[in-house]
């Protein structure tokens, strides 16, 4: 199974001088919990990509006023991409060495057609990659509250 037969293909998406405010609200108008950052939403020239918890570490925690910074201050620039005739296979693989939770999809020009999440990937994967993945991701996730916990 390739990446393009898994993709989320309908794509919400955020340009960089969107207030993390807007950016927001569209991840809760349509439930999803990471925007592709693009030159222009109907081009969609990848940039980056903002999560629900950039919005939270880089900006609610720090006190910053949503509605006035922009995504370009908390996204993340140049994510890690896979194109869509990528493996299944390729992609957890992606997910598990740069522990991410989500991977836009670009195709030759750097033009974002979809995005990979880790639950796309658990819905069509074999158990055992399954349980690498979160294996993984998790690992890196521990380190990360026992560091806080021990500040």
């Amino acid at each position: 199974m390739k990446a393009k037969d898994i993709m989320s293909k309908t794509l919400f998406c955020c340009t960089a001088e969107d207030s993390i405010q807007q950016a927001a609200k569209l991840m809760k108008d349509n439930d999803v919990g990471a925007l592709p950052v693009v030159n222009d939403c109907k081009e969609r020239k990848l940039l980056g990509i903002i999560t629900d918890r950039d919005i939270c570490l880089q900006a609610v925690a720090l006190g910053k006023p949503v509605d006035k910074m922009k995504v370009s201050e908390a996204m993340t620039k140049s994510p890690i991409t896979c194109s869509a005739d990528d493996s299944i296979e390729t992609c957890e693989s992606l997910m598990r060495r740069n522990q991410v939770r989500r991977i836009p999809v670009v195709d030759a020009r750097g033009m974002c057609m979809g995005l990979i999440s880790q639950a796309d990937v658990a819905l069509h994967d074999t158990a055992e990659h399954i349980q690498q993945t979160m294996a993984a991701l998790s690992r890196h996730q521990a380190h990360g509250h026992v560091a806080a916990a021990r500040a």
